[in-house]
């Protein structure tokens, strides 16, 4: 990569799937799920700035700007604040509204896990050299089993050494189809990490989407800064369709590019994946804080400020927070909604 990436990171987003540790200003990229950093800092540190990336723009909402300041530290960025969550087209449009045309966009959810960063940015020097052809960059992650929570990308036509043109989005699919996709071979699962040139994608936003920019355009025009902080326009942003990008914007164009790549990724988007990606006690444990475990297997114990004691039980998962606590099966750690709804 010889020229510099801008980041933009995404940072909105609650993250009641892993409540209740998950919730309000403490929203799941702020929190030490995997190792002693958190989500948004282990994000942040991918994209160092220097030689190859500017420092970060930060999409976050107004609850979540004190936090984000705190975790940057001392590390330059961008604040972009939305004023109301209007779903990842919209915020990416404001991010797009405020870059140079010949800009290289890279845009990343801040609370994904990341193990191979060397094969990132080798999926990113790839990414570039095709947005720089103006086609508008997806990254594929290779799977590793036919998962049902995944969108899929199917790849088309081989675009040189870089990656491949998309032949098709497919939503989250049931179980069969997975499995036919995984054994046809050409799919990768849609992690929601994009490259491009701002230029190019304002251009297809005005022809696919252009209610969602205009009003993006507008509130940034319109917005107020407070030291590093734009805060976008609240009457203008409100204005825009609720949509996400792949919906808005990459499913309807014709240019779009995959980089199929596998890199240790996980959207962490469960408890279950939380104890998939912790270190295991033999008995197949990952336990955080003061837990007792008798004759038990496979369970993920996170005992906060409580102590904990766990006999018989497998496959489990068992979360303190405070004064709430979450006991389900691991196997059902879909349904955690519920009970964050219900105790809201």
């Amino acid at each position: 990569m010889t020229l510099q990436i801008q980041p933009v990171i995404l940072c909105g987003g609650a993250g009641t799937r892993l409540w209740p540790e998950s919730r309000g200003t403490r929203a799941k990229q702020f929190l030490p799920l995997t190792g002693s950093e958190s989500l948004f800092r282990q994000t942040v540190a991918r994209t160092p700035a220097g030689e190859h990336f500017l420092p970060p723009i930060i999409l976050c909402g107004d609850a979540h700007v004190a936090t984000v300041r705190e975790q940057m530290g001392p590390h330059e960025a961008a604040l972009l604040v939305e004023p109301m969550p209007r779903n990842t087209a919209a915020a990416i449009a404001l991010a797009v509204a405020r870059a140079d045309a010949v800009t290289l966009l890279l845009v990343m959810p801040s609370d994904h896990v990341i193990a191979d960063v060397p094969a990132f940015h080798a999926a990113i020097a790839k990414g570039a050299r095709l947005a720089q052809q103006d086609w508008l960059v997806t990254f594929g992650i290779t799977p590793t089993h036919p998962d049902t929570g995944f969108g899929y990308i199917a790849s088309g036509a081989a675009l040189g050494e870089e990656g491949f043109a998309v032949e098709r989005f497919v939503e989250k699919p049931p179980l069969a189809d997975a499995e036919r996709m995984l054994a046809a071979g050409g799919y990768s699962w849609n992690a929601g990490i994009f490259l491009f040139r701002a230029g190019r994608m304002r251009d297809a936003m005005l022809t696919h989407c252009r209610a969602i920019f205009e009003a993006a355009d507008r509130a940034v025009a319109a917005g107020m800064y407070d030291g590093d902080a734009l805060y976008a326009d609240a009457p203008e942003f409100e204005k825009a369709p609720s949509d996400s990008i792949d919906y808005a914007v990459m499913e309807k164009d014709a240019r779009v590019a995959i980089v199929p790549v596998a890199m240790g990724w996980s959207d962490l988007g469960s408890w279950q994946a939380v104890h998939a990606l912790a270190a295991h006690d033999p008995a197949g444990n990952a336990v955080s804080g003061d837990v007792f475990l008798h004759d038990s297997s496979g369970n993920l114990i996170r005992a906060g400020d409580k102590r904990v004691s766990v006999i018989g039980m497998e496959g489990v998962a068992v979360v303190v927070d405070g004064d709430d606590i979450l006991v389900m099966p691991l196997a059902r750690c879909q349904d955690v909604r519920a009970a964050a709804k219900a105790r809201e």
